[in-house]
């Protein structure tokens, strides 16, 4: 698509939110009458943040994200200014243009120098506390601060109660950036109410997934070795706030009535995880299948899947399970992967499980309570149409998640930004100074 279709068809501000609702796309607003000028349409983009070969979520992302753009909107639109965590490189694909060592701040003034150097229109920073330097995560506010151009952040996790440091980072975050995207309504809300960000600042735009048929577990169960199983599922980066360890404990009650069920556990320990403990936590796991007889019906596969790979292994799950330890889950991206596929889901309430798996589209259990994943994974296995129609409705809330629609909603996003640029309108929030921050008592909503 060029440049001048994409000025005549994109309207600033269009997300629609609705709580209750998948997120619609391309609508124009009552406020988007006008067509918005053609140069404010980014023709180069620097999408900031972590990629693939690193393993982690936020790389994933960042990789599929600009897949995407480059997908709907040409190859040389995007490409990646990377952060490496300490003491690791990588081989990364020619869409990495620049590295950031995660601890040095003097990359984040050199990258920042760069992108300023490179024609860039656009930056589109990816944000979690973990993956910048500093504390919190300051070090990416010198490259922020450095920067020519209109910047758009999306937030991977937006946090309730933040302690001072992390306050003050996100504060001059979002001061910064001409428009914040958020994954959840949640998030939206407490952005608002902890942070002080102004609501006509923040863009909803859902996680992306793949476009994943809607086909029967059996397809994919031969080429993984578990034909004829009834396969139980979690997937992604173990650490120890997963709550895998519940579904073990929950298998010998739904093993009682459903003796050819599997518990799949698949994916490598979390890099920084095996950093500090090596794999204690699937080691942890092993023991507790075996003490509780059913290490045979537990299976891991200890390993980073490509996404290639793990378009097979969600596909063979008859039930998706993630028994998260904590509410302050703002966005998994594997629960989006799943609802995307149709899965039948089985989920604690943390914050985006509860807004994605609204209206039986999947179905919540108290947090580490394995009598109830025990009586509802037996009861969706016993009840086969109840299994069916909730795969359905969650498939097809889907459909607006598809990552070509959510490229499109960053690129209205990107434009909205670029006119903000062009007739500044500064939002005015408080934000203090860090010393001022460390010596107040935060208050936490």
């Amino acid at each position: 698509m060029s440049a001048f279709h994409l000025a005549a068809n994109l309207q600033p501000s269009t997300m629609i939110r609705h709580e209750s609702q998948p997120p619609v796309f391309g609508k124009q607003s009552a406020r988007s009458s006008q067509a918005i000028p053609r140069r404010a349409v980014p023709v180069r983009i620097a999408v900031i943040g972590n990629h693939l070969p690193r393993q982690c979520g936020i790389a994933t992302f960042t990789t599929d994200l600009c897949d995407a753009i480059a997908a709907e909107f040409g190859a040389a639109a995007v490409f990646v200014v990377a952060v490496n965590d300490p003491q690791s490189s990588y081989v990364y694909p020619a869409r990495v243009r620049f590295e950031i060592t995660e601890a040095d701040i003097r990359s984040y003034r050199a990258a920042a120098s760069f992108l300023n150097g490179a024609n860039v229109d656009l930056v589109c920073l990816q944000h979690e506390y973990g993956i910048y330097g500093g504390e919190a995560g300051s070090y990416v506010l010198e490259l922020l601060k450095h920067l020519n151009m209109p910047v758009v952040t999306t937030l991977h996790t937006v946090l309730r109660e933040p302690d001072a440091g992390q306050r003050w980072v996100m504060q001059q975050i979002a001061e910064r950036s001409h428009r914040i995207i958020v994954m959840s309504e949640y998030s939206s809300r407490v952005l608002q109410s902890v942070f002080g960000v102004p609501g006509e600042k923040i863009d909803r735009i859902p996680h992306g997934i793949p476009n994943l048929p809607f086909v029967e577990p059996e397809v994919y169960k031969d080429a993984l070795a578990i034909a004829e199983k009834l396969v139980l599922l979690t997937f992604g980066l173990l650490s120890p706030n997963k709550g895998f360890e519940s579904v073990i404990r929950a298998l010998p009650r739904i093993l009682a009535s459903h003796k050819d069920v599997v518990y799949v556990i698949a994916g490598a320990t979390h890099p920084h995880v095996r950093a500090r403990e090596g794999d204690r936590y699937r080691d942890q796991l092993q023991a507790l299948a075996r003490e509780l007889g059913v290490e045979r019906q537990v299976i891991f596969h200890n390993r980073f899947f490509s996404p290639q790979e793990m378009a097979s292994l969600v596909g063979s799950a008859d039930i998706y399970i993630t028994p998260y330890c904590h509410e302050a889950q703002a966005v998994s991206g594997t629960l989006a992967y799943a609802l995307g596929a149709g899965k039948a889901i089985i989920s604690t309430p943390y914050w985006h499980a509860v807004e994605l798996l609204d209206d039986g589209r999947g179905a919540l259990v108290p947090f580490e309570d394995p009598a109830a994943i025990a009586a509802t994974a037996t009861a969706l296995l016993d009840d086969v149409a109840a299994r069916q129609a909730m795969r359905k409705r969650a498939y097809l809330y889907a459909r607006n998640m598809i990552w070509n629609h959510v490229a499109q909603a960053y690129m209205q996003a990107f434009v909205q930004a670029r006119v903000n640029h062009m007739q500044p309108a500064r939002f005015g929030f408080p934000v203090r100074s860090v010393e001022q921050s460390n010596a107040s008592q935060v208050v936490n909503v």
